[in-house]
């Protein structure tokens, strides 16, 4: 069995995007267990405002989003293919997430799949894909509000069969209420579709503290559909100038990185 790439280690083939046999073999196995999967693309930051004008991109319908990730300064938690989110959501109800990557699908019990808020995706982008299985359950703004001001434990975010989900991944003595916070992110996030395509597209634009920026474009589709949607979106994306061969950057782990240089020049 073929190890998968994860997309923030991606692969590094003779071109940017190319997948070697063996890798796409692996991916077609993984797609066949998932429930859906996500094709994503990062827009460098030079080519972020060009990107935004060629598909008709209208900044003022997007919304705004607050991401919050939990783990320790070293990031322990990370390292052992567990991440933990939560999210405040412009005029709606948050929520917050135990996710798992990379899974192999034929190691999920049917139990697991059939659990409420339990869903099995692959993520796709040149160059690298991962399958990553997660559980979220809706929460309260108010209470993502208490917990990070320390009103609450932080595990009173987490539902039950969340806190059992961690606690049988995570590492040994690692407890969610031990857990620092990393964030949060302000994220900006767009469903569109442009005037002149028929598939409804989405963009993120996570702002860092340090000014730093990554746009990323992603569409979602059946398992089914996977290679069809792609080379559709990508012949799409490519007419319109979008670099399809950028190295590729991922949100999450560029957001832990970030948090976790905080944290240690806090405590050094």
């Amino acid at each position: 069995m073929t190890t998968q790439t994860k997309p923030d280690q991606p692969a590094e083939p003779a071109r940017a995007g190319a997948l070697s046999d063996k890798q796409l073999v692996e991916l077609l196995r993984l797609i066949k267990g998932a429930d859906t999967v996500e094709l994503k693309l990062s827009v460098p930051d030079a080519n972020q405002r060009s990107t935004v004008m060629a598909l008709g991109m209208d900044p003022l319908e997007s919304h705004i989003r607050q991401v919050f990730f939990f783990d320790t300064p070293g990031l322990d938690l990370n390292g052992h293919g567990v991440v933990l989110r939560a999210r405040r959501i412009q005029a709606r109800p948050g929520d917050s997430v135990v996710k798992l990557r990379p899974v192999d699908p034929e190691n999920l019990s049917a139990e697991q799949r059939q659990a409420p808020g339990f869903g099995v995706e692959v993520d796709a982008m040149p160059g690298g894909f991962v399958c990553s299985a997660s559980m979220k359950a809706e929460q309260p703004d108010a209470k993502i509000l208490e917990v990070m001001a320390g009103a609450r434990p932080l595990s009173k975010l987490f539902t039950k069969q969340q806190r059992a989900l961690y606690e049988s991944h995570a590492p040994a003595g690692i407890a969610i209420d031990d857990l620092s916070v990393l964030g949060p992110i302000n994220v900006l996030k767009l469903k569109f579709t442009p005037p002149d395509f028929d598939r409804r597209l989405v963009a993120e634009l996570w702002l860092y503290p340090d000014s730093t920026r990554i746009l990323e474009l992603s569409t979602k589709c059946p398992t089914a559909e996977t290679f069809d949607t792609a080379a559709i979106v990508r012949g799409y994306l490519s007419s319109h100038g979008v670099d399809l061969a950028a190295a590729q950057q991922t949100k999450t782990k560029t957001a832990l990185e970030f948090f976790a240089r905080e944290l240690s020049g806090a405590t050094s």
